[in-house]
């Protein structure tokens, strides 16, 4: 737990860390539908499907690290490997898995 001392010097505002949090969770649903599309209509099945999504997350991270969090994660999140790196990744599956089974069976149609 931080104390008083730690919080004076480089406070930590709720409502600013609800938003960064917001903010990754919608990049991270969007992208894993965008992502879905791309697989299906790549034609991917079984390993190389949730290897393409876990490399192309992967790839998100990044650009999110470089681009919105300007190389500083730990200024933005509270905890930036659970936040950045890890957190929103399993529950963006979901949505990259229906995405995905959805444009393989029109592709292959």
């Amino acid at each position: 737990m931080l104390d008083e001392r730690e919080l004076a010097i480089s406070p930590i505002v709720q409502s600013s860390v609800q938003h960064n949090a917001q903010t990754i969770s919608n990049i991270r649903n969007l992208t894993a539908s965008l992502f879905g599309v791309a697989a299906g209509t790549l034609g991917l099945e079984s390993y190389p499907g949730f290897i393409f999504y876990l490399a192309a997350s992967l790839l998100v991270s990044v650009l999110i690290f470089a681009f919105r969090a300007e190389g500083k994660a730990s200024e933005y999140f509270h905890s930036p490997l659970g936040d950045l790196w890890l957190g929103e990744v399993f529950s963006g599956m979901s949505g990259f898995v229906l995405t995905w089974t959805l444009f393989y069976g029109l592709v292959r149609a």
